[in-house]
């Protein structure tokens, strides 16, 4: 069961890692002049592959976290 698990959590972290590189940027450089007010007031709702990848993002962060911590778990019993 250990080496299934451990597996499967190499699995998740290159396929977040993957999903977490393909992310768009919303850095901008005059982000830094304009003290971050577009960031709150010019903050848009994402869609399509956006939305996709975050749900898949958060998804994978989450599988990932219940694996190591049931891992964890396993290696202390």
């Amino acid at each position: 069961m250990y080496d299934v698990l451990l597996i499967a959590l190499i699995i998740v972290s290159i396929l977040l890692i993957i999903t977490v590189v393909m992310l768009p940027s919303k850095t901008n450089a005059a982000s830094a002049l304009s003290g971050g007010a577009e960031q709150l007031f010019g903050k848009q709702k994402a869609r399509g592959f956006e939305a996709g990848l975050r749900r898949t993002t958060a998804l994978l962060g989450t599988i990932f976290i219940v694996i190591a911590l049931v891992l964890a778990y396993l290696s202390s019993n």
